[in-house]
């Protein structure tokens, strides 16, 4: 079952604009934990990549995450985008620590059928913490009051980011 959550939500995040109609995905490398995964979506003349990391809470297995990381298509940023499961409540965002200390939040774009889309653009403070980082805890809220703390491992992303194309 895990295998089967982490396979949907890869198919699902691995969408860097989401859409309906997908081209088939390729693992071109892993580094630690980050997978580098391409594709041709629809309408695009090229490739496009992205590191990703599938990850669910331990004590909470209907509680996954999928964390992605690209370049836009001018290579004038790149992108963390965190695919998050229907009935987080939105208001709260979705809270980011790295390695214990508190990053801050970011704010849901939009949801589609699949979950609901937080995104940031990784500004050169952000991508040195987490390329520095041991651990990163997403904070995800059901309740004002309930945050579900969903562990991810920074083993790897230094490398994988270097790798993105």
């Amino acid at each position: 079952m895990f295998r089967r959550l982490c396979l949907s939500l890869m198919l699902a995040a691995s969408a860097f604009a989401p859409a309906a109609a997908q081209q088939a995905e390729t693992v071109k490398g892993t580094h630690g934990a980050w997978s580098i995964v391409c594709s041709t979506p629809a309408g695009a003349t090229s490739e496009q990549c992205a590191m990703m990391q599938n990850v669910v809470a331990e004590e909470r297995p209907e509680m996954g995450l999928s964390v992605v990381v690209f370049k836009t298509a001018d290579n004038k940023a790149e992108i963390l985008r965190v695919l998050t499961p229907l009935g987080v409540l939105l208001p709260n965002g979705l809270g980011l620590y790295v390695d214990g200390k508190d990053i801050g939040r970011a704010y849901f774009a939009r949801c589609f059928e699949d979950g609901c889309y937080a995104e940031v653009i990784l500004e050169k403070q952000l991508l040195d913490t987490l390329k520095t980082g041991k651990s990163a805890t997403f904070i995800v809220f059901q309740t004002p009051e309930e945050g579900i703390g969903i562990p991810v491992d920074l083993t790897g992303f230094a490398e994988g980011f270097a790798a993105l194309p």
